[in-house]
Order: structure tokens, then sequence, then C-alpha cells
């Protein structure tokens, strides 16, 4: 089964066993401890449906924590590619480049990607603006 190039409409990153197993467990624990309230009004209902509510912060931060670590290398890893390919006179602007337009640059091809951050820096583009203007894509198969 071949994959598709990657390109700006489907470069987001689906984990079936992040996102179906863990949330389909998490939802259908919280459809249960529900349940349990309903019909039996005490103490351990209850106290198992808070937990069964605060149970979500560990999923969102375990999810957050690697996504950050990501996006903070990207963020190193697009200013060491600007500083090789944009001239000398031009790197003092690299870092008035944001965090977001650093990220949607590191789609874009060597060829191309100085002009896009100067465009980023010029128009203020955001993320998924920078993305739509990409015309050669390099693909990110090394995401989280």
């Amino acid at each position: 089964m071949s994959k598709a190039p990657q390109s700006a409409s489907n470069h987001g990153r689906f984990d079936p066993m992040f996102h179906i197993v863990t949330f389909g467990l998490y939802l259908a624990n919280l459809v249960f401890a529900v349940i349990s309230e309903v019909r039996h009004t005490d103490w351990v209902s209850t106290w198992y449906l808070v937990l069964s509510i605060f149970v979500i912060i560990p999923i969102f931060k375990v999810r957050q924590y690697p996504l950050k670590v990501q996006d903070r290398v990207i963020r190193l890893e697009e200013r060491l590619r600007l500083q090789a390919l944009a001239p000398e006179e031009w790197h003092a602007q690299i870092y008035r480049l944001s965090e977001d337009q650093l990220i949607g640059l590191r789609f874009a091809g060597d060829d191309e990607v100085v002009e896009l951050a100067k465009q980023a820096l010029e128009h203020d583009l955001n993320r998924k603006q920078i993305k739509e203007r990409i015309k050669s894509w390099r693909a990110d198969d090394w995401r989280v």
C-alpha cells in the first residue's frame, strides 16, 4: 500500500493507539462512571466519577510534553537551517521569527525557506499561512 506524498492537506499525524484506544477507553470509563453515579448515588460512585473526570489531565499532559519538546527542537533546527541558507546580513532577523512561524517553515524546501521566512516577518504570517505558501513541500515523517 503506497503512501501519498506528504503535503499541507495531509501532514497531520494520527496515532490510532493514542487517538482511538486511549480516548475510547477514557470515554467508556467516563460513561460507566456517570451510569454508576446515576444508579448508585453514594460516595464511592461520586469519587469514581470525580477521578474519571480528572484522569483527562494526565492524558493531555502525556501528549503535550513530547509535542512541546518537538517544537523546541524544530525551533532550533529551523534557526540553524536559516543561518546556513540565508545571507549573513539577514541572520539577525532569524531571531525575530516566532515559534509558530518557525514550525510552519519546517515544511519548506531549502530553495524557498529564506524567502518564506522574510515574507513571514514582513506580513506577520502564522503557521497555516506559511504552509499554504509552500511550493516545494519538505516532508517531516519524524514528528510525534
